[in-house]
Order: C-alpha cells, then structure tokens, then sequence
C-alpha cells in the first residue's frame, strides 16, 4: 500500500558536497530540481524492476518530506509548518542514461523507481534526521541533514517560491555518497531512525 498520493514529486539533485563529488560535478550554487513521475511510485516490499534499456541501475537513498498544508511562498522560518511528516525515499536511477541524456526524466522516471515508505513519521525534529542506505546488508550510504548543502526548510522555502506545494507532494532531498549498483536479486533498504526501514526487492525486467 503507498503510504502517499502525491500530485508531484519534487526531487533535489547534489544536495551533499561530497556525493556531487563522487559523480565528478560541482557543488550547485543553488537547489538543482527535477521531478520523478507518481507513477514512478512503489511500495514497501516492492520489486524494482531494472529496464533493459539500462545496464546501471543505482540507488540512491534519501530523506523524503510529505507535504501537510497548501504553501507557496513559504519562509524557512516558516517552512516546518506546512510539513506533514518525513519519509524514506529511493531515488532509483540509470546513471548510464543520466548523463548522455543531458537531462533525468528518463533516467529516473522509469515505473517502480521511487519507493516510498514504509510509513510517514510526523512530529520529529528535521534538524535530527540521518539517512542510512544499504544493499544485502552490507551499510553503503549514511548522512545527517547536518550534511546537506541547502537545510529542509531552505529547499521547502527554494521551491514554493516557484510553484505551489499542494498536500501530499512528497520532496526527495537528495542523497548522501555511496551511491552504487543494484543487480536482480538485491534487496535494497532506506532507514530513517524514527521512521523506519524501507525494505525493496530488486528483478530484471521481463518481456
């Protein structure tokens, strides 16, 4: 069951220093924002399914922010209020079509590649959230919201300055360095202490 039915999937790309680093780009001066399709929604316990089209699926583990009140233009100082709860995220992505493309709607806009859940946590405090990544097991991705370039409240005030955030959008805040390839057969996990696990099982595509 998806814990979330939101109009819009906003997504913020090299909000760490040093995963932009590990990709070889630069520290963006300001939010960098794409968006992932709702249709690119999967459940808790979800297969992702690796499009044959790409030979490097990677995940990419993060904090998602699930909108509660209509906002736009929102302060930062401000910007906790219109919160609903946090989440885990995966921003699924075939880095191999990322870059050629010159642009990520199709790279991370493929069915299954935005796992959500397994619930949406509300009344924590942003300024303590950690998001950890792994694959098998085996830890991969860890960072502290003290890692990111631009704070929760900075991207919730960034993006209702362009356009409205209406209930159960659902912002993905980047992820940490660590990101990494997924093969059939992987089970992929995002845990947010206070939240919970995020746990996805990962298949080839099929004809």
């Amino acid at each position: 069951m998806m814990v979330v039915q939101p109009s819009k999937i906003v997504c913020v790309g090299r909000n760490y220093a040093a995963h932009a680093r590990e990709l070889g780009n630069e520290v963006p001066a300001r939010p960098m924002l794409f968006f992932k399709p709702p249709s690119a929604l999967l459940e808790p316990g979800g297969t992702i399914v690796l499009p044959a089209v790409s030979q490097q699926v990677e995940y990419e583990a993060e904090i998602g922010v699930v909108i509660g009140t209509r906002a736009r233009h929102v302060t930062a100082a401000d910007a906790m209020r219109v919160v609903r709860g946090f989440t885990c995220g995966n921003d699924v992505t075939c880095r191999d079509l990322q870059k050629p493309d010159g642009q990520w709607g199709r790279a991370k806009g493929f069915d299954t590649f935005c796992p959500v859940g397994p619930v949406v946590a509300e009344g924590l405090d942003w300024r303590t959230l950690e998001v950890i990544g792994r694959v098998n097991g085996v830890e991969r991705q860890r960072a502290s919201v003290a890692d990111m370039i631009f704070s929760i409240p900075v991207l919730i005030e960034y993006i209702s300055s362009i356009m409205t955030l209406e209930p159960g959008d659902l912002i993905l805040t980047g992820t940490p360095e660590g990101v990494g390839r997924l093969a059939p057969g992987d089970v992929v996990e995002v845990e947010i202490p206070g939240v919970g696990i995020l746990h996805n099982l990962v298949a080839g595509e099929t004809a």
